[in-house]
């Protein structure tokens, strides 16, 4: 356990300390090729110059030196390109580690999850859930029932009764005279006496309701 705890970080630092000794190593290098490039420029000079005094054999001599420099050059640029080589694969080899690690801690995490709540235990709860929904429809239900002397009256009975009311209201409404909106008084003509509405005749039912009326009223 401890070594799971501590050995990852340890490993990071190997990694970043040697990052940090190639990139120290390959500025060195750059320095010394660019210190090269200088001694080959100042012999390539020197040769000039003895080539003009008519010098051959020392012309010659810096000519060589030149070449052993460029050599030397050709050497160090190796040097820097197989260090770039290694930095770029501890690089990505270093992301990789990092990306195990992640993909590592993400399925732990998700195991340990899984193991807090198992499928048993989520059907257990649902159960739960669903029988104390049950229990509350049941006492809702039976604190909606009626109770005392309302428990005893039928449904049935109430509902003739309701029935018999309505006819009866219908009976009364039939039984009440009918009202009917006066006549607007009608203009005659100038020069011509209006002329009286002349009664209209009470028909037999009119007066027998008329007569129901009247007893209803004693």
């Amino acid at each position: 356990m401890f070594t799971r705890l501590f050995g990852k970080p340890k490993q990071e630092g190997n990694a970043l300390t040697t990052l940090d000794k190639l990139n120290e190593t390959l500025e060195m290098l750059e320095k010394k090729e660019k210190v090269l490039q200088k001694k080959a420029a100042a012999e390539v000079e020197r040769a000039k110059e003895f080539t003009r005094a008519k010098n051959k054999r020392a012309a010659i001599q810096c000519l060589k030196r030149k070449r052993l420099y460029e050599q030397q050059i050709e050497q160090l640029g190796n040097f820097q390109l197989r260090i770039h080589d290694q930095m770029i694969m501890l690089e990505g080899a270093k992301a990789t580690t990092e990306t195990v690690d992640a993909l590592r801690t993400g399925a732990a995490a998700m195991k340990a999850m899984q193991k807090a709540t198992n499928i048993d235990d989520v059907d257990k709860t649902m159960d739960e859930i669903n029988e104390q929904t049950e229990n509350m429809k049941q006492i809702q239900e039976a604190l909606s029932a009626p109770i005392g002397a309302a428990a005893d009256f039928d449904e049935d009975e109430l509902e003739a009764e309701l029935e018999e009311l309505e006819g009866a209201e219908l009976e009364e409404q039939l039984l009440q005279p009918a009202t009917t909106a006066p006549a607007a008084p009608v203009q005659a003509p100038a020069g011509r006496q209006p002329t009286r509405p002349i009664p209209q005749k009470r028909t037999a039912e009119e007066d027998e309701l008329a007569a129901l009326q009247a007893e209803m009223a004693l």
